[in-house]
């Protein structure tokens, strides 16, 4: 299958999306970081219920460490607010083009459409991204040639 064509035709949920890691807003940022080391994650979900309200990543998590954060402090002072989403039905074109848009690495994956009643399944990311690019296409990704900036003019060891 063409490569394009696959991206337009394949759904978010075929990027090996991982499991819905979740936490309470109430939770405080200590739990949330150590839930990220736990699970080896770079993103948590954060959720009233079932409904998504925010995400912390791994970025917010290192932005914290720069200054001087309170980690008692609830994760959802540090969350991003209402994330941008993707259906279950959106296609990989659909999620990478928001993903490029906004500058995220994670997009909640949202059962149903998306909208008001739709709850976490997963989580889209780069790395899956990336993984279903070289399952589906490994001649392609694997036999790119390298690019001129990977040879040094000068000898090594000289």
């Amino acid at each position: 299958m063409d490569f394009q064509l696959s991206l337009q035709s394949e759904k978010a949920r075929s990027a090996h999306p991982d499991q819905p890691l979740a936490i309470d807003p109430g939770a405080s940022l200590g739990e949330a970081i150590s839930l990220l080391r736990a699970q080896k994650s770079s993103a948590v979900m954060v959720c009233e219920g079932d409904q998504l309200v925010g995400i912390f990543t791994e970025r917010d998590a290192l932005r914290l460490m720069a200054g001087k954060a309170d980690f008692s402090a609830p994760v959802s002072s540090a969350m991003s607010p209402e994330p941008v989403t993707v259906d279950e039905n959106a296609t990989l074109a659909e999620a990478i083009q928001l993903m490029t848009d906004g500058g995220y690495r994670h997009l909640p994956l949202m059962s149903g459409d998306g909208k008001a009643g739709s709850t976490p399944i997963g989580s889209v990311d780069v790395r899956g991204i990336v993984h279903y690019l070289v399952e589906h296409f490994p001649n392609t990704i694997y036999n790119l040639p390298p690019s001129g900036a990977e040879s040094s003019a000068e000898r090594e060891g000289a």
